[in-house]
C-alpha cells in the first residue's frame, strides 16, 4: 500500500523539495507512518554532502541522558571525519537527532563511511556529490518543513509515504534507501521481495552491508553492485526483473538519470507523464496532477516495463 513518486527535469533545475512534497502529500493515504525524499542538486566536484542521524527520533522521549548521548555521538562524527583528514566546509542541524555536513576528502570513502558508523547509535543516511536522503516519521508536511525541503533547488527526486508492513516503524525502516558507501544512488519501493533473503546473503558476502531488515533495502544494494561492475542503470533494472522474485514496482535514482522498473506481473501500480522537459510519475496519478494540473495525457507501464530517464 506504500506511495512512490518520482520527477526529473531533462533540461533543467527545478524547486524539486517543493514538488516532491506536493506529491508525497498527496499520497498520503497510501502511508502515514513514515515519509523519505531523495533529492538530488547541483553536483560538487570537489566535496561530499553527507546526511546522517545519531538517534530516532522515539529516543528523544528517554529524557536528559539521551540528549546528552546524542550531543557525544555528534561530537564524536566530528572528531572521526577530522580524524581522517575531512575538511569540513558547512554544517547543519535538522533536528537534534539529524545533521548534514558538507567536507572535502579525498581518501578512501568506504573507510570512512564504515568508521562513522562504527559509532553506536550512528547512521549515515546518504554521502555523494549531489544526493541528500532525508526520511523520518510523520506525512510530507511534517517531514519537508522539519527539514526545510521547500525550495531545494535540483533536477530530479524520488519519494516514498510508508504502511509499515514487516518492519518497524522508525527511520532506519524508512525509504528510500541509499547504496552504502556507492554515491548518489538511492531506491524507493512499492511491493515485496520474496527472495530477499537468499539475495541479502549472497550480497553480503561480496562485502556490501545492510543496517534494515527490509527487503527494499536490497534493492540500493542490488543496484549498486550492477553499476559498478559496469552495467548501464537500464541493464541493471532489466536484470533485476529476471533475478528478483516478488511483486515490485521501484524507482532507482543516480547522479544524472532516474529509472523504473515493474516485475512480471506488474500488480503494484505505477501511472507515468512524459513531456520533453519533465518525466513525472507515482502510485497514483493525483500525484501527478499535484505538479500539473492542467489536462495531461498519461499512461500505465506494462509488466516487466524498464525505463531511464537522463537530466
Amino acid at each position: 500500500m506504500c506511495g512512490i513518486a518520482g520527477v526529473i527535469h531533462r533540461t533543467g533545475t527545478a524547486d524539486i523539495g517543493g514538488e516532491m512534497t506536493s506529491m508525497l502529500l498527496s499520497l498520503r493515504h497510501r502511508g502515514p507512518d513514515s515519509t523519505g525524499f531523495a533529492v538530488y542538486g547541483q553536483p560538487r566536484s570537489d566535496d561530499y554532502v553527507m546526511r546522517f542521524k545519531v538517534a530516532e527520533q522515539e529516543d528523544l522521549a528517554t529524557g536528559f541522558r539521551i540528549h546528552q548521548e546524542i550531543r557525544d555521538r555528534k561530537t564524536a562524527v566530528d572528531g572521526r571525519l577530522a580524524e581522517l583528514g575531512a575538511v569540513v566546509r558547512e554544517e547543519d542541524t535538522a533536528t537534534e537527532y539529524a545533521y548534514r555536513t558538507i567536507f572535502g576528502f579525498d581518501g578512501d570513502l568506504r573507510r570512512l563511511a564504515a568508521y562513522i558508523e562504527d559509532l553506536e547509535g550512528v547512521e549515515v543516511l546518504s554521502l555523494g556529490r549531489s544526493l541528500e536522503l532525508i526520511k523520518d516519521l510523520g506525512d510530507a508536511t511534517t517531514v519537508s518543513g522539519q527539514y526545510h525541503l521547500a525550495g531545494f533547488e535540483g533536477t530530479h527526486a524520488i519519494g516514498h509515504t510508508r504502511m509499515a508492513t514487516e518492519s518497524d516503524v522508525d527511520i532506519r525502516s524508512a525509504h528510500p534507501y541509499w547504496a552504502y558507501p556507492y554515491c548518489d544512488i538511492s531506491v524507493v519501493h512499492n511491493g515485496q521481495i520474496t527472495n530477499y533473503w537468499l539475495m541479502r546473503r549472497e550480497m553480503e558476502r561480496r562485502g556490501h552491508r545492510f543496517l534494515s531488515s527490509c527487503d527494499s533495502e536490497l534493492l540500493a544494494v542490488y543496484t549498486a553492485d550492477k553499476l559498478t561492475k559496469g552495467f548501464t542503470l537500464e541493464d541493471s533494472l532489466r536484470q533485476s526483473i529476471e533475478e528478483i522474485d516478488g511483486v515490485f514496482t521501484y524507482l532507482v535514482a543516480t547522479a544524472d538519470q532516474l529509472g523504473m522498473a515493474k516485475d512480471t506481473m506488474a500488480a503494484k501500480p505505477m501511472v507515468l507523464y512524459e513531456s520533453d522537459d519533465l518525466v513525472a510519475l507515482a502510485s497514483e496519478e493525483v500525484a501527478i496532477r499535484a505538479l500539473i494540473p492542467e489536462e495531461i495525457d498519461t499512461y500505465d507501464p506494462y509488466d516487466e516495463e524498464v525505463r531511464v530517464w537522463q537530466a
